[in-house]
């Protein structure tokens, strides 16, 4: 009779492990992105932050779930699916989760959002270069409104102090205008983030787009197709993100489907996609992957 003993376990999780990580690289396929490569699918940092855009309610069930061991088992189960980059903010709650991770043994890479609130940029970046990210990208929402005082160079004057750092640089915008508009004055920077949903309208530009008083954020889905037309001609890499609507595409895996198949439509070879996740109540790493699999096999890009 053979024993089956820890060792013979241990050995058998190792070889396991191995071939999950073959298998992933053989499918989910990553990108350049400057000197290093991004997979097609990036995991987004809004559920971990409890930034939900759709209720108080669900803001509040995302950061009760988000405990340091549930971020750790998230991006461990990414890297293991072959997702090998995390966008997030580049806060302190967020540097503090990073940091426990790679203690773990993490190597996941990290695109980090410039937090706006913070009001001092240059500290802020300090402590986000401290992390060394791949790239760091000027708020959108900041970005947006600046656009929306007249003050846009001043997200340019932010661009700058972002390539002080070494990182790839990226702007961040809700607003097609806007990426007419830098795209015209020849900006220096890497990188687009771009929301395919414009969520910075005012209260009233919502209403006139909709027809009626709009309450919270408007998801207006004739948004996607003019944001992602504009992916496909900048020659910059675009980060697509909202691609799900924040949930609102979320009603079956058909509409999810479709959803990232509309991105792959138009993003260029080089061009990922951002989707948060939040496995509380049902697997969703490798049923992203396997989705984004299926739109690039629609899509050869």
């Amino acid at each position: 009779m053979t024993t089956f003993t820890r060792r013979d376990a241990l050995r058998a999780s190792a070889i396991a492990s191995v071939a999950s990580a073959v298998e992933a690289s053989q499918t989910l396929p990553a990108v350049p992105f400057g000197p290093h490569s991004v997979s097609r699918l990036i995991v987004g940092g809004n559920p971990v932050s409890a930034n939900s855009h759709m209720s108080p309610k669900l803001d509040a069930e995302m950061c009760d779930y988000f405990i340091a061991a549930n971020v750790r088992k998230l991006l461990s189960e990414c890297e293991r699916a072959g997702i090998n980059t995390w966008q997030s903010r580049g806060d302190r709650h967020i540097t503090r989760l990073l940091r426990e991770y790679r203690l773990a043994g993490g190597r996941i890479q990290w695109i980090a959002q410039t937090a706006s609130e913070y009001g001092d940029l240059k500290r802020n970046l300090a402590e986000i270069a401290a992390l060394k990210p791949i790239g760091i990208y000027h708020h959108g929402t900041q970005t947006d409104k600046y656009w929306n005082a007249g003050k846009i160079d001043q997200a340019n004057e932010a661009l700058k102090a972002i390539r002080q750092t070494g990182a790839r640089v990226g702007l961040g915008t809700h607003i097609p205008e806007v990426v007419d508009y830098v795209e015209s004055k020849g900006w220096d920077f890497d990188f687009y983030m771009t929301c395919v949903y414009n969520l910075s309208r005012t209260p009233a530009e919502a209403a006139k787009v909709a027809g009626h008083k709009v309450e919270g954020e408007f998801f207006w889905d004739a948004d996607r197709e003019k944001m992602l037309s504009l992916v496909s001609k900048v020659s910059k890499t675009c980060l697509i993100f909202k691609v799900y609507g924040a949930t609102r595409q979320c009603a079956s895996a058909a509409s999810r489907q479709a959803a990232i198949d509309l991105a792959f439509q138009y993003a260029k070879p080089q061009d990922p996609v951002v989707i948060g996740m939040f496995p509380k109540y049902q697997e969703q790493v490798k049923e992203n992957c396997r989705l984004v699999m299926q739109a690039l096999s629609h899509h050869v890009s």
